[in-house]
């Protein structure tokens, strides 16, 4: 039987602070990135320490290993980043040089945006002549990822709800992106989502809020639950909304004092959390007298690993015809 093994993608994060600058340029494929934004991307890493990102999603290729391997199915487990070290190309040719001929490839962004994920996608196809390649294009609905979501949800939230005496409401988040990519041009009369010649609507925006709500059901215990999409960038062009500082507005005007904040597109902690969701957005709600707290990220949920690992074993089975 041809050498199997799983390729887990990333989108990769710098490990000290004068490695910024160049980890920006590969974000933004190589354009010129302002100063500005060079020292405000500086300053978040600095009050966070360092992004773990890349530590946790090692780990969590480990314990994919071992649920492949308790099911019988043992397989190696490789991480490769979109924008730093390990990067993609490198590690797709260290395993086609370690004799690798089938790989099941997972993005571990679960919900699929077919602009971004499609990167992922062009940087392992670049380097896999010869390799065959099953890549996930997206598992916003998998059982076991609304279920590892809940498994952290549930504990949190009967923790804080017994904190101020009643059951505390919940915000799901995902990361926005520009608009333009998902969305329809805005010169065609539909307003509706992006159509890619061949596949259909881009799907983002609706997994991403179907993730969110698969996790509501497993936690039917929650009153009330918002949608918003965080992290807008930069980039000339709306982002998708609602933003959550506008949905944390509407929120404290309903009377609310306190939320639990779930990010559902995020597989670990890194900047968009221990900054974003830790630092600037507490103080965002703090200025408007509502008290802001999250569960823990799914880091090395062993649920999330078998979730993986059941990607893999699919995706196995489609490359050896069964």
């Amino acid at each position: 039987m041809a050498k199997q093994a799983v390729l887990l993608l990333a989108h990769g994060t710098p490990e000290t602070l004068d490695q910024i600058p160049e980890y920006l340029r590969n974000v933004v494929s190589g354009r010129l990135v302002p100063e500005a934004l060079v020292e405000e991307i500086r300053h978040r890493y600095s009050l966070i320490g360092k992004s773990p990102l890349t530590e946790i999603t090692l780990a969590q290729a480990r314990l994919v290993e071992e649920e492949l391997a308790a099911s019988g199915n043992p397989a190696p487990v490789f991480v490769g980043m979109r924008n730093w070290r390990p990067y993609i190309p490198d590690v797709v040719r260290q395993m086609i040089s370690e004799g690798i001929e089938r790989a099941a490839v997972i993005c571990m962004a679960p919900q699929n945006s077919r602009t971004s994920v499609g990167l992922y996608r062009r940087a392992v196809e670049a380097e896999g002549a010869g390799l065959r390649i099953d890549f996930t294009e997206g598992w916003a609905q998998h059982p076991m990822l609304a279920d590892a979501f809940a498994e952290r949800l549930r504990p949190a939230l009967a923790k804080l709800s017994a904190e101020v005496g009643e059951t505390v409401p919940v915000l799901f988040t995902a990361h926005s992106v520009p608009a333009r990519t998902v969305q329809a041009p805005s010169d065609q009369r539909a307003q509706g989502p992006r159509l890619w010649p061949g596949q259909g609507a881009d799907p983002y925006a609706e997994e991403t809020r179907h993730t969110a709500e698969l996790v509501a059901v497993r936690v039917p215990e929650i009153p009330h639950w918002w949608f918003a999409f965080q992290s807008q960038g930069a980039s000339g062009g709306p982002w998708l909304g609602p933003t959550v500082e506008e949905t944390l507005e509407k929120i404290a005007a309903d009377g609310v004092k306190t939320v639990l904040l779930q990010p559902i597109g995020f597989l670990c902690d890194h900047v968009e959390i221990l900054y974003d969701v830790d630092i600037a957005f507490r103080e965002y709600a703090s200025r408007l007298n509502l008290r802001l707290e999250r569960p823990e990220s799914l880091n090395q949920s062993r649920t999330l690993a078998k979730a993986v690992a059941n990607l893999a074993q699919s995706a196995f089975e489609r490359m050896n015809g069964g």
